[in-house]
C-alpha cells in the first residue's frame, strides 16, 4: 500500500497517531496532519534559530517547559516570543516541507510511510491542522514543480558544485533572478548536497531544492552523471493536479506556500 493510499484511509478513519517511514513521520489529529517531522529538512526550532528570530535558549525553554504537555509551540506564543502569525507560517512551512520528503524520499529505495502508531501525540502540540486532500495535492505541485525547472534528480542527493568559470550569469548571460537562489549558489561549495546547504541557511529544503535544479537549468551548477552514487532514477513526467477551489480557511496556506517560493 502506497503512502497516499494508506493516509487517504487514516483520513477517512479519522485517526489520530504517528504514519512513521524511512525518513520521517506525519501526525495525524481526528484525520488531518497536524505536524510533520524529518531528519531530511531543517525543523521548525532550527528555522528560528538559525535565522535569528530565536535565542536557542528561548527554543529550549519552549521544549523543556511546554513540550513535556504537547503545547511547545502554544508556550512561544503564550511567553510573548512569537505572535500567533508568526508561528503558524513557520509551523505550516515546516509541516509542508517535512511531508514532502515523508512521502517523496530522495532514495528509491526507502520505504514510504507505513507504520501507523494510534494516538501518538508530537512534543510541538497542534497549530493549525492541514487536511490530507491539501497535503496530497501539495506534494504532488511540488513534484511537478522539480520535473518543469530541470527533470533531472541526480542533482537532489550531490554536492552542489558550481560551474567554473560561470560566475553569476548563467545561459544566456542570465543571473540568478532571487536572492534565494543567490544565497544557495554562494553556499555550494562542491561538498554540501541540496539538504545539507538548506539547514546550514536555516531555510526550507524544498525550495532549497527547486533553486538547485533552476541553477542546474541556467548552467550555474553542475548536474552530475546518471551514475552518481545515490542518484535516484530519473521519475516520470508529473502532471500537475487539477485546479480546485480553496476553502477560505485553506486560502493562507496557498499564500504562504507562494511566499516561500519567492524568496
Amino acid at each position: 500500500m502506497s503512502g497516499d493510499s494508506t493516509l487517504t484511509r487514516l483520513a477517512a478513519e479519522r485517526a489520530t497517531g504517528a504514519l512513521h517511514g524511512c525518513v520521517g513521520a506525519l501526525y495525524l489529529a481526528d484525520g488531518a496532519v497536524v505536524h510533520a517531522e524529518s531528519p531530511a529538512v531543517p525543523d521548525v526550532g532550527w528555522r528560528l534559530t538559525a535565522g535569528g528570530r530565536l535565542s536557542p535558549e528561548s527554543w529550549d525553554e519552549a521544549v523543556e517547559e511546554g513540550g513535556p504537555d504537547y503545547r511547545a509551540g502554544s508556550f512561544l506564543v503564550e511567553h510573548g516570543r512569537l505572535s500567533r502569525g508568526e508561528l503558524e507560517l513557520c509551523h505550516l512551512s515546516a509541516l509542508f516541507d517535512a511531508a514532502y520528503f515523508v512521502l517523496s524520499p530522495l532514495d528509491a529505495a526507502q520505504r514510504v510511510p507505513d507504520r501507523f502508531l494510534k494516538e501518538a501525540k508530537h512534543w510541538f502540540g497542534p497549530v493549525r491542522a492541514v487536511p490530507v486532500p491539501v497535503l496530497q495535492r501539495e506534494v504532488r505541485r511540488r513534484r511537478c514543480l522539480l520535473e518543469r525547472a530541470w527533470p533531472r534528480p541526480e542533482v537532489d542527493a550531490a554536492p552542489v558544485v558550481p560551474v567554473a568559470g560561470a560566475g553569476r550569469a548563467g545561459r544566456g548571460g542570465l543571473l540568478p533572478p532571487t536572492c534565494g537562489r543567490q544565497a544557495v549558489l554562494a553556499a555550494a561549495d562542491g561538498v554540501r548536497t541540496p539538504l545539507q546547504i538548506a539547514r546550514a541557511l536555516g531555510r526550507s529544503a524544498f525550495a532549497t531544492l527547486l533553486d538547485v535544479r533552476r541553477l542546474a537549468a541556467a548552467g550555474l551548477v553542475r548536474t552530475p552523471e546518471a551514475d552518481f552514487p545515490g542518484a535516484a532514477a530519473r521519475p516520470a513526467r508529473v502532471s500537475p493536479p487539477a485546479p480546485t477551489a480553496a476553502a477560505p480557511e485553506i486560502s493562507l496556506l496557498y499564500r504562504i506556500r507562494d511566499a516561500l517560493e519567492a524568496l
